[in-house]
């Protein structure tokens, strides 16, 4: 593997799953791979779980590890190519990316959506920018459309709880106050679609995802009518694809409550976090025993540490 940044890097979604928990059980089994290696974690983004996740992961291989948080502490990045740099970027991103290639041995990059610009984001600009000029194995921490490293973490802990082969997994929008960006929902439908699971979205009128990532999915505005029998159910607020990275009024009733889930099989809830509470999610199903949000969370070291260690092994 020399670039994560879908589930279509991936060969076998299934093997890799199945990795990352044998992982789990046996964390410092293969710490010879990393002897000697060095991650690079750049994030133009803010971040807890992604960056304390892989940075275990890697730790767990044996590697060395370098953190920047380039918006903050770096210069400021020229993207674009025949321009004159007079302005307020300093340094291009051939060159800072190129540099960072010289010091590690795989990169990771964060990088978050503008919401302004649907076909600069969907087209990748930073995220492609790194990967073209950095000439090393490239992970994706968030980009403005994917968030891999979590999907993997939502399939492994669904694989690992699941009670019944084939499992009913809802994906249901959720209330917020700002617009949020559709790369988790995004991914996390990527990887449903490709997963053996009964996969269903719900979402109100004018949430709909692009069809690239919902491909198979049952699609429905009925939140009761996605919630009866799920076994997981996956809360995430995100904005509309068109008209782009808006939001509209109304549809606090869709914020998940245990008064919905007594449709449900018993279902476990899930979130990347972070979530409001009482806003997006709850508190009531937060702090209740469907609640499985922290121990997803644990679960991204696994996913992190798999596509670590299949990256380390084609460097060997």
């Amino acid at each position: 593997m020399k670039l994560f940044s879908s589930v279509n890097d991936v060969t076998d979604i299934n093997a890799l799953v199945a990795e990352g928990l044998e992982l789990k059980k046996n964390p410092y089994a293969h710490q010879h791979l990393g002897k000697n290696k060095t991650l690079g974690l750049v994030f133009l983004n803010p971040s807890l779980r992604t960056r304390m996740s892989t940075q275990k992961a890697a730790l767990n291989l044996g590697m060395n590890v370098m953190v920047l948080n380039i918006d903050k502490e770096g210069w400021a990045l020229e993207l674009r190519d025949n321009v004159v740099m007079n302005g307020a970027t300093v340094e291009h991103i051939r060159e800072a990316a190129g540099v960072m290639g010289q010091y590690v041995d795989i990169l990771g990059v964060r990088s978050f959506p503008g919401l302004t610009d649907r076909e600069e984001d969907y087209t990748e600009v930073i995220f492609n920018k790194f990967v073209e000029f950095c000439g090393v194995p490239v992970v994706s921490l968030e980009s403005a459309t994917r968030h891999p490293l979590q999907s993997l973490a939502d399939l492994i802990t669904i694989e690992e709880l699941k009670t019944r082969q084939r499992p009913k997994v809802v994906l249901t929008w959720a209330p917020h106050i700002k617009p949020l960006p559709q790369a988790v929902p995004n991914s996390f439908a990527e990887w449903m679609c490709k997963a053996d699971v009964d996969f269903v979205i719900a979402h109100p009128a004018g949430y709909e995802l692009s069809t690239d990532f919902t491909h198979g999915a049952t699609i429905t505005q009925s939140q009761d009518e996605a919630l009866a029998d799920a076994d997981f159910i996956y809360v995430k607020n995100w904005s509309a694809f068109e008209p782009y990275g808006q939001i509209f009024g109304g549809n606090e009733d869709w914020m998940l409550t245990n008064d919905r889930l007594k449709i449900t099989n018993k279902a476990k809830v899930m979130h990347c976090l972070p979530v409001r509470r009482d806003l997006e999610l709850s508190a009531e199903v937060l702090d209740g025993p469907s609640s499985i949000v922290v121990h997803e969370a644990a679960n991204r070291v696994w996913a992190a540490q798999a596509v670590l260690k299949q990256m380390l092994e084609r460097l060997q």
